[in-house]
């Protein structure tokens, strides 16, 4: 899938990367092993290995985590003139079962990566050095995804309280838990008010008030613990609070990186893709040059369906399942927003028709934009109007 062309190459050299030592194997383009030992991840060691493999000729270094643990080993071969590609984890693996033996051990894994980037590079993802805005890019969506999860962890436990004490009360709140108004656990009357500053465009936010005043009364007795959860409800209320306000701290700066790449525009005039779904668009598959065509790119994103055949037997074919669900994820959510647009509600409308329901039509409007959106990135061109609705 890497366009790329490392026929040049004299030196393949593969990292198995670990947090505290990485193994390395290198081996010659005719197969000869010429490196096989673990190293500390530190720059001196690293910077010493590529010193010496690059006596020999041309350097590879494929790495199975570009990054995290990986990001030094990548800076640094960067920083030595030294070619660097990552081998995906579910290649890897797969070919994993083509080498003799069971066992799974860092110096196997790192010879199945080494021997992969020598017979197969066609396999090989290529790391731009000029991407560390991807990089950081992807270090902060990877840290508003943990903040996304503890706020609804946190959320749910503070439905669950409700539920435990007050089933009313908790059907009225429980939607509207994450706004503002709610968490600041204000009376009847503020919190209309609160409400009404803080979200002027709700016109129901007398009518929530007045749910809430009513709720209560419907329940005439008091369940036991209720004064317990009355006193705990307070600590996840402001915790949630805290976990809301940094994810938009984290939004502004999610915003300003990806403004600052030169593909923003580009995926950002598509229907539907906004700020996060660009961003993680864009960490995910960065320029697109990594996919030759848009089927690549649709089967790495796990939008082609399965056929399921044997023999004369023709099952005919599944849901698309697998893929990188991040990535998959980030294009439904910019495919049902798109639906307000009207190439995108006439491709949808015209699945419907076709007697598909909503998922079968939203993925297929979702593989009709991948095609879409692979020619935006690979040519540099912002959205033209009308094409959801060929093909």
């Amino acid at each position: 899938m890497a366009s790329n062309d490392f026929t040049s190459i004299d030196v393949f050299c593969a990292l198995d990367v670990g947090k505290s030592t990485h193994h390395g194997t290198a081996l010659l383009a005719d197969g000869r092993i010429t490196f096989d030992k673990p190293l500390p991840n530190g720059e001196p060691q690293l910077r010493a290995l590529f010193a010496r493999l690059e006596r020999k000729g041309k350097v590879l270094v494929v790495v199975d985590q570009p990054a995290t643990i990986g990001t030094l080993a990548v800076t640094v071969a960067h920083a030595c003139g030294c070619e660097v590609a990552y081998l995906p984890g579910l290649s890897m693996r797969r070919l994993a079962d083509l080498h003799p033996g069971t066992g799974k051990t860092d110096a196997r894994d790192a010879y199945v990566i080494a021997d992969a980037a020598r017979t197969m590079p066609h396999l090989l993802h290529s790391i731009d050095p000029a991407e560390g805005a991807r990089a950081e890019l992807t270090m902060v969506l990877g840290y508003d995804d943990d903040l996304a999860q503890d706020a609804t962890r946190t959320s749910n436990r503070l439905r669950g309280l409700l539920t435990s004490i007050h089933p009313t009360l908790e059907r009225v709140l429980g939607p509207r838990l994450r706004h503002p108004a709610v968490l600041a656990q204000a009376g009847t009357e503020q919190l209309a008010q609160v409400m009404l500053q803080l979200a002027p465009r709700m016109r129901s936010a007398h009518t929530l008030a007045g749910q809430i005043t009513a709720a209560p009364a419907e329940q005439t007795v008091t369940v036991p613990g209720t004064a317990s959860a009355g006193e705990i409800v307070s600590g996840p209320a402001e915790a949630l609070t805290v976990l809301l306000k940094r994810r938009e701290v984290l939004e502004t700066r999610v915003a300003a990186l990806l403004e600052a790449h030169p593909l923003a525009k580009v995926l950002t005039s598509m229907p539907g893709v906004a700020v996060r779904t660009g961003a993680r668009i864009l960490a995910e598959v960065g320029g697109a040059s990594a996919f030759p065509t848009a089927a690549h790119l649709a089967s790495y994103a796990g939008l082609t369906p399965t056929t399921r055949r044997s023999g004369t037997s023709i099952r005919g074919e599944g849901p698309p399942r697998g893929g990188n669900k991040m990535l998959k994820r980030a294009l439904f959510l910019a495919s049902f927003a798109s639906l307000s647009s009207p190439e995108s509600r006439a491709y949808y409308d015209r699945k419907r028709a076709e007697k598909k329901r909503h998922n079968a039509a939203l993925i297929c409007l979702t593989r009709r934009r991948v095609d879409v959106l692979h020619a935006m990135l690979k040519h540099r061109t912002l959205y033209q109007p009308g094409h959801e609705q060929t093909a």
